[in-house]
C-alpha cells in the first residue's frame, strides 16, 4: 500500500498482567481474562496486524483473551465473501426484508436475529473500571505534539547522513510499499483489439460502409429473433473483465447475494430503504447531524434488548465504546474509495435510522465491530440481515481493491450456544490461537466438541512465525523521543518494567512491535 511511512506511527500504552471480569457468555464472576492497552492512535495496518493475532477493539481499548486461561475461549473467525452463498435461511431473511419494503407485509415467526456482539462484550465489561484506576488521559494532542518533536530530530539526524544511505533508504521505502502491494494485481486490463473492417474481404477494394452498416442491421435483429428478452447472450464487451457479480440469475439459476439484496422495488413501494456509510468523526457533517438520532437508538436498543439500566448506556458509554476510535483515517490511491477507518453503517427506513453497523475497514477486511437496531423491526432479523449487507459490501469494496477480502466477524465461542451462530457464515475460518495460522472451520468444530480450548493447527512442529524475536528492537517512545528498546534500557535501569514490555512483545509480535511506538512513562 502506497506511502504508509508518511503517516504517524500508532503509540499505545500496555497495562501490565491479565485483568480478570465477570463472563459475559457463561456469567462466571472472574471467568474470563485478557491482556489490554490503550491505542492513543492506531494506523488500520497495525490493527489488521494486531487481529491476526487474536487482539480486538472496544473503543479505544484493544484487548487480547488469554485463551488457554479464560472460560470460554474466544477465537478469532473471518468469512470468505468471494466464495460466500446465501444459505436458505439467509434467503428467507432477505426476501422478508424485500416484501417489507414492497407491500409493508411483516412477516410471523422465529427472529432468527443476533447482533455481531454482546454488549460492550465480555472482556471488557469492567473496562470503566479499569480506565478510572489507571486514571488514563486521552491528551492525544500532546502526545501528538511530543511525537512530532521527536521525529523533526529524527529527521535531522538523517539529514546529516549521506546521498548513498538516503538512496539505499529510498529503495527498502520502495521494497516495503512492493511488499505491502504484493496481495494486489494490477490494474491494467489487457484489450483485445477489434478487426478492422474489410478484414477476410477483397482488400483490394474499399470497404464499403453501407453494405457493412446492413450487415450489422442483419446480425442484431437475428440475435433479437434468437432471444427476445433483449440481452444477447454469450456476449461480453471487449476490454472488460467479468464483474465479480454476475448478471441478474435467469429461472433456472439460483440467485446471488447481490441479486437478493439490489432487487429492484415498485415504484408503489410501501417504504423507502437506504444505506449510508458515515466516517466516525464528529469533524463529519452527517456523522455530527446524525448523533442525537444515533444515540437515541442505541440507548432503546441497548435497554430493551440487553436489559441495560439507563445509567450504562448513557452518552459517555455510547461515544467512548462506539464513537471512539484509534484507527487514523487512511485515504491512499489505491485503496478503497471511501477509504481505510471507523465507519457507522446507518440503515434508513422512511427518514429515520433503524439500525447501525459499526465497522472497520482495514487493509485485508472489513471488520465487524457492533450492531444496534429498534427492537420495533425485530421481525426483520436486522442483526442477520446486517451480517449478509457487510459480506456484500465486502465483495463490492474488493472489485476495486482486491486484496480486501475478508469479512471479520469478531470472536467465535463454541461454548456458549447463543454464539455459535456466526459459524453459519461459510466458508468461514477460526484463527489457530498458538501459530496464528487460519483453519477452516469444518476442521476445528470436532476438535472444540472435545474441548473448550484448542491448538487448530496440527503440525506440531509449527510454530508461531511472528513472534517477538529480537525485543530490543522493539520502539518506545519515551520523554518525547522515540528509541530502540535496547537503548531505553540502558536510560532507563528499570528491571521491573521489563516483563512487562517482554510480554507486550510477544503478544503483538515482532513486527507490529517495531512498527509501533510503546509510550513509557
Amino acid at each position: 500500500m502506497a506511502s504508509w511511512a508518511a503517516l504517524s506511527p500508532s503509540i499505545v500504552e500496555y497495562f501490565q498482567g491479565e485483568d480478570f471480569y465477570r463472563c459475559g457468555y457463561c456469567k462466571n464472576e472472574s471467568g474470563s481474562r485478557s491482556n489490554g492497552m490503550w491505542a492513543h492512535s492506531m494506523t488500520v495496518q497495525d490493527y489488521q496486524d494486531l487481529i491476526d493475532r487474536g487482539w480486538r477493539r472496544s473503543g479505544k481499548y484493544v484487548y487480547k483473551p488469554v485463551m488457554n486461561q479464560t472460560c470460554c475461549p474466544q477465537y478469532t473467525i473471518r468469512c470468505r465473501p468471494l466464495q460466500f452463498q446465501p444459505s436458505k435461511s439467509h434467503k428467507k431473511v432477505l426476501k422478508k426484508m424485500l416484501k417489507f419494503l414492497a407491500k409493508g407485509e411483516i412477516s410471523k415467526g422465529n427472529c432468527e436475529d443476533e447482533p455481531m456482539e454482546p454488549p460492550m462484550e465480555n472482556a471488557v465489561a469492567s473496562d470503566f473500571a479499569l480506565i478510572n484506576k489507571l486514571d488514563i488521559q486521552c491528551d492525544l494532542k500532546t502526545l501528538s505534539d511530543d511525537l512530532k518533536e521527536s521525529l523533526k530530530s529524527e529527521e535531522k539526524k538523517k539529514g546529516k547522513s549521506s546521498k548513498r544511505e538516503e538512496s539505499n533508504e529510498l529503495i527498502q521505502s520502495q521494497d516495503t510499499e512492493e511488499k505491502l502491494d504484493s496481495g494486489e494485481p494490477s490494474h491494467s486490463v489487457k484489450v483485445h483489439t477489434v478487426p478492422q473492417p474489410g478484414k477476410g474481404a477483397d482488400l483490394s477494394k474499399p470497404p464499403c460502409r453501407k453494405a457493412k452498416e446492413i450487415r450489422k442491421e442483419r446480425k442484431r435483429l437475428k440475435l433479437m429473433r434468437q432471444n427476445p428478452g433483449g440481452e444477447l447472450e454469450g456476449f461480453q464487451v471487449r476490454g472488460q473483465p467479468p464483474s465479480l457479480f454476475p448478471p441478474k440469475a435467469k429461472s433456472n439459476q439460483p440467485k446471488s447475494l447481490e441479486d437478493l439484496i439490489f432487487e429492484s422495488l415498485p415504484e408503489s413501494a410501501s417504504h423507502k430503504f437506504e444505506v449510508r456509510l458515515v466516517p466516525v468523526s464528529f469533524e463529519d457533517p452527517e456523522f455530527k447531524s446524525s448523533f442525537s438520532q444515533s444515540f437515541a437508538l442505541y440507548v432503546k436498543y441497548q435497554m430493551a434488548i440487553h436489559q441495560d439500566p439507563p445509567d450504562e448506556c448513557g452518552k459517555t458509554e455510547f461515544t467512548r465504546f462506539l464513537c471512539s476510535s484509534p484507527l487514523e483515517a487512511e485515504n491512499p490511491a489505491n485503496g478503497p474509495d471511501c477509504g481505510y477507518g471507523s465507519f457507522h453503517q446507518q440503515y434508513w427506513l422512511d427518514g429515520k435510522i433503524i439500525a447501525v453497523g459499526v465497522i472497520d475497514i482495514l487493509p485485508y477486511c472489513v471488520s465487524s465491530v457492533y450492531l444496534y437496531y429498534d427492537p420495533d423491526y425485530s421481525f426483520l432479523s436486522l442483526g442477520v440481515y446486517s451480517a449478509l449487507r457487510e459480506i456484500a459490501f465486502t465483495r463490492q469494496l474488493h472489485e476495486k481493491t482486491p486484496q480486501l477480502s475478508y469479512y471479520y466477524m469478531g470472536f467465535y465461542i463454541h461454548s456458549c450456544p447463543k454464539m455459535k451462530y456466526k459459524g453459519q457464515y461459510r466458508p468461514s475460518d477460526l484463527l489457530c490461537p498458538e501459530t496464528y495460522v487460519w483453519v477452516p472451520i469444518e476442521q476445528c468444530l470436532p476438535s472444540l466438541e472435545n474441548s473448550k480450548y484448542c491448538r487448530f493447527n496440527q503440525d506440531p512442529e509449527a510454530v508461531d512465525e511472528g513472534r517477538s524475536k529480537e525485543p530490543d528492537r522493539l520502539q518506545v517512545f519515551y520523554k518525547k523521543a522515540i528509541m530502540p528498546y535496547g537503548v531505553y534500557k540502558k536510560q532507563r535501569r528499570d528491571p521491573g518494567g521489563e516483563a512487562a514490555v517482554l510480554q507486550y512483545a510477544g503478544l503483538v509480535g515482532q513486527t507490529c512491535a517495531e512498527r509501533m511506538l510503546l509510550f513509557r512513562d
